[in-house]
């Protein structure tokens, strides 16, 4: 769930289902989830043209790249994320989230590695419509 109040945009994920531990989770480029390996999403919401890390480094980072949650031990996580970098349906295409993906990551994005942090595979994948 995505809410926008004024100039900051709160992301609300509930996700069920996953193995145990740790997972990366990233904003996408489209909202298309047809291929079974979420690969049909692009890779990761980049529209500044930065260098994939942590959320808020000085060094660079993708408006997708939103970090790591940790699954319990049912497999159960909340994910709450909140930004002023993020709009919905506003004119800025560096900002606009809507058209883009949510994607979980079966594994840890080590917050480094290029393109992406070596997440791992794509696990689940859902559009950003309204």
């Amino acid at each position: 769930i995505f809410k926008q109040d004024k100039n900051s945009v709160k992301m609300t994920s509930n996700i069920s289902g996953l193995t145990p531990g740790i997972h990366a989770i990233h904003l996408h480029m489209k909202s298309d989830c047809s291929s079974s390996d979420g690969k049909s999403a692009g890779g990761h919401w980049n529209p500044t043209a930065q260098k994939h890390g942590e959320w808020g480094d000085s060094e660079g980072y993708h408006k997708g790249d939103i970090g790591n949650f940790l699954a319990d031990s049912d497999g159960n996580a909340t994910v709450t994320f909140e930004t002023d970098q993020w709009c919905i349906e506003c004119e800025d295409e560096n900002k606009n989230i809507i058209g883009k993906a949510v994607i979980i990551h079966q594994g840890e994005d080590d917050l480094t590695s290029q393109p992406s942090g070596a997440a791992g595979s794509r696990i689940s994948c859902a559009g950003i419509i309204k």
